[in-house]
């Protein structure tokens, strides 16, 4: 989504060099990565936060490597997923906070300019995840209703 509101071509970043086999000094066996991963998603951890935290602190560097599936569809299989994906989430506690901002600084027009994008961005996405089905086929973006699915 590099070119949606500018001419910028995006930032490239760092790619993870490709991994095809268990490193030697590995220590944990594909079972015990499963069972971690299934101990942090019982304390309402995200994917995201459980690779940090399997990558930091276990030494694993690549959990789909050695389960041979990824953490979400482990947390899937034992239904500890979240009803909304990750990545919606994170962009609907933005869109909140944004609100809050413009109530207190409403001339703000960066601000708003931003919140108008990043609602665009939610509402593209909303219609990607019910097109797949992985959200409500009859969800619709509201400001308000957001708020409260962020507060539970």
């Amino acid at each position: 989504m590099a070119r949606m509101y500018s001419r910028k071509k995006g930032i490239s970043g760092s790619t993870k060099p490709p991994m095809k086999i268990i490193p030697k000094w590995m220590k944990k066996s594909a079972k015990d990565v499963e069972n971690l991963v299934l101990e942090y998603a019982r304390i309402k951890k995200t994917s995201s936060q459980i690779g940090t935290i399997l990558r930091d602190q276990h030494g694993v560097p690549d959990a789909r490597i050695l389960m041979k599936k990824r953490i979400t569809e482990v947390m899937q299989k034992n239904n500890l997923y979240p009803e909304m994906p990750e990545d919606l989430m994170s962009l609907f506690k933005k869109a909140v906070f944004l609100h809050e901002h413009l109530n207190i600084n409403k001339k703000d027009k960066k601000a708003i300019k931003g919140l108008e994008h990043l609602e665009s961005k939610i509402r593209r996405l909303v219609k990607y995840y019910s097109r797949e089905g992985k959200i409500d086929k009859g969800f619709k973006y509201n400001p308000e209703k957001i708020k409260l699915i962020i507060q539970k």
